[in-house]
């Protein structure tokens, strides 16, 4: 692959061959790594096992693409291992009060008990393909923002398209730092996906909230399925052997998946936006929404399996969202991205080919201050995917009856055909999750706050009213409006779809604002971008996009404040210190009991390591020198969450949970032989 980002990669190699461990690498950057320091780290292998540049794969791809979330596979069969947080809806799917595989837990004894999902897929790296050419020569000169991002998704959707015509694949076009490379990304995307273990809930959740982001942990946040394709389970070309041996403090590691997204290349001023708006917002709003599913399911188990998932989710983003905000401030990490921007500018000031990055700087930071008028009315339109379903469903049933109306290569993205059997799973799936009380709560939530920021389609809504006179909510109707007109759905007279209707023009609006906005950063972003990259004299990885990446690490506690120094292992014997016999601390009998008859401060459940990582790296393998997998990443720990905005030797600490753990497990408490039997660990 060629391309400016990599020539500027290439150069600062030959200034400094010596790495830190700070960088979420794509495939191809790891050939362009200094293979002396990666073998004294401790890699094993030739660089060459991790990624083939003449066949464009390698061991990578066995880390695999779960919705949210990182996997692997771990048997020539298609079995594969990711969190338990990762495969929780598909739990939930087939959890009711009278089978509750949420809070029992689940084993296949046999292919022919696991249990398919509606909405599971695995995506499978196949090839990269650099595109930045073509995707820079379809902007026509001089274009206008929002013209340059519309000529900028239609050159993406023909080459998604074209890339499809290959039977199997699943494509995309990845975006790094908002313009400075565009890679075609070629996937296999397998829909057939069928659970085949979950632990217990108390195991998988050990500590719940409490403990999230914190550390020491002793969860064991693992689940297994199965890739079929065909019908058949599939057989991927690579997979991870499992080690029994184990990781040791000290021991280098390697974190293979896809981290969703971080905010290293904004400026300072940029950082500030997500600071005060997104994580600002998350916390407060989602906070609210938290305590509405929990008194509104409160005494109902229909009513705690029906939200388990969603309540879990917000869960996870409202911590994350003190843990940014908290760790912004504690570590001054926009005062420090000012700093780096400054010594850039300063660097740059002067240097006639430093121009266009000195003035693309400014404009970066003029549109941030812009878009900060709109910040709280903006934001809630997002949540409108966040919140009650029977919203969002609705409001996905409009866009798509517009859609429908253009041809497909001009409607928006993810409402083309390519897109309709994964939505349509999708609005299936979500008749599990819709409980009429808790729906009530956080529909009227979002209505208030929408009222008082003036957006006019909640002017008036009653949130008891819509849902007691919608059908949107009603699986089998649901269905019929999926395939129906504007005009069908406006024949209806729901009053859920007619919130919709309104609602789109103001989430078109919006959409448009933001289009234009990344026409800017596409336009400014690679001119600035260039300007870092030359100035740090090193290599730098991108910003996370939800693509591939590896980071290289080790084995190591760390010391959060002053008197305080922590260990990089846990053990079962401090899991069992910590049962109350109550929420969030249960130990299941079954666990005691088989503890019983072993040393539980010879079994390991989690370790530490400071490899980067981000959210989507839940699930993430981590494997050894030799490509061995030693653990599953699954958190960060809480001075750590704000790493997303900046690296910090010092507490960037990933947390991983122990793979002997999921052995001892599988081998003395589920005596699930037939599963280690197909991952190599038993004869």
């Amino acid at each position: 692959m060629r391309s400016r980002s990599k020539l500027l990669v290439l150069a600062a190699l030959s200034v400094a061959p010596i790495l830190a461990d700070e960088g979420k690498w794509t495939p191809q950057q790891v050939l362009e790594l200094d293979a002396r320091w990666l073998k004294q780290q401790g890699l094993e292998l030739p660089v060459s096992r991790l990624w083939d540049p003449k066949r464009g794969t390698g061991l990578l791809a066995a880390a695999v693409g779960v919705p949210g979330c990182s996997a692997a596979f771990v048997s020539a069969s298609g079995l594969v291992l990711t969190n338990h947080h990762c495969l929780f809806s598909l739990i939930q799917e087939h959890s009711t009060p009278q089978r509750d595989l949420i809070t029992d837990g689940f084993v296949a004894r046999s292919r022919e008990e696991e249990l398919p999902g509606k909405t599971m897929r695995v995506t499978v790296p196949r090839k990269f393909t650099d595109v930045t050419q073509e995707v820079e020569a379809a902007t026509p000169a001089g274009a206008a923002d929002l013209a340059r991002s519309r000529a900028i998704e239609t050159k993406q959707k023909e080459l998604v398209a074209a890339c499809e015509k290959t039977p199997g694949n699943r494509c995309s076009v990845g975006v790094f730092d908002g313009g400075l490379q565009y890679v075609l990304i070629e996937s296999v995307e397998l829909t057939d996906i069928r659970l085949v273990y979950a632990p217990p809930r108390a195991i998988g959740e050990f500590g719940g909230e409490i403990d999230n982001f914190r550390w020491p942990r002793h969860v064991g946040d693992f689940s297994m399925a199965r890739a079929y394709k065909d019908g058949k389970p599939y057989t991927p070309e690579f997979f991870f052997p499992i080690s029994r041996a184990g990781v040791k403090e000290g021991d280098f590691v390697m974190l293979m998946g896809y981290p969703g997204r971080t905010y290293r290349s904004l400026t300072a001023t940029e950082m500030a936006n997500e600071r005060d708006f997104r994580y600002t917002l998350d916390r407060e709003i989602l906070g609210e929404w938290i305590k509405l599913l929990e008194q509104s399911t409160k005494g109902s188990a229909d009513g705690s399996i029906a939200v388990a998932a969603t309540l879990k989710s917000l869960n996870n983003s409202h911590t994350r969202a003190e843990g940014q905000l908290a760790g912004l401030a504690r570590g001054a990490l926009i005062d420090k991205q000012k700093a780096t921007d400054d010594a850039v500018m300063k660097w740059a000031a002067g240097k006639p080919a430093w121009a266009k990055a000195l003035e693309a700087k400014k404009e970066l930071d003029r549109l941030a201050d812009e878009r900060r008028k709109m910040g709280p009315h903006d934001y809630l339109l997002t949540l409108v995917n966040a919140g009650s379903l029977t919203l969002r469903d609705a409001a996905i049933l409009v866009r798509l009856a517009g859609e429908r109306q253009k041809p497909d290569a001009t409607r928006d993205p993810g409402y083309q055909i390519r897109d309709m059997r994964r939505l349509q799973a999708a609005l299936e799936r979500d008749q599990k999750s819709i409980f009429r009380p808790s729906e009530e709560a956080l529909l009227s939530s979002w209505i208030t706050r929408a009222q008082k920021e003036g957006i006019a389609a909640a002017r008036g809504a009653d949130a008891r009213t819509l849902l007691g006179a919608t059908k949107v909510d009603q699986a089998v109707e649901r269905s019929k409006m999926f395939e129906e007109t504007p005009e069908q759905l406006h024949a209806r007279g729901d009053p859920m779809l007619e919130l919709a209707f309104t609602l789109d023009g103001a989430l078109r609006e919006w959409k448009a604002r933001a289009d234009a906005r990344d026409g800017a950063v596409a336009r400014l972003r690679p001119a600035w971008r260039k300007a870092v990259i030359a100035h740090a004299g090193k290599p730098v990885a991108p910003d996370a996009n939800s693509t591939l990446r590896v980071s290289f690490a080790h084995v190591k506690g760390y010391t959060p404040r002053d008197g305080v120094t922590f260990t990089p292992h846990t053990t079962l014997a401090g899991m069992i210190e910590k049962n109350t016999g109550e929420e969030p601390f249960i130990v299941p009998p079954s666990i005691l009991e088989a503890a019983k008859k072993t040393k539980a401060e010879k079994i390991p459940v989690d370790f530490l390591s400071d490899a980067d990582t981000t959210g989507g790296n839940s699930g993430s393998p981590v494997v050894n020198g030799r490509g061995e997998l030693v653990g599953l990443n699954f958190d960060r720990v809480w001075e750590n969450v704000a790493n997303d905005f900046g690296w910090n030797p010092d507490v960037a600490r990933n947390i991983s949970v122990d793979v002997r753990f999921l052995i001892w497990l599988l081998e003395d408490v589920q005596h699930a032989d037939h599963i280690l039997r197909e991952m190599g660990v038993k004869q």
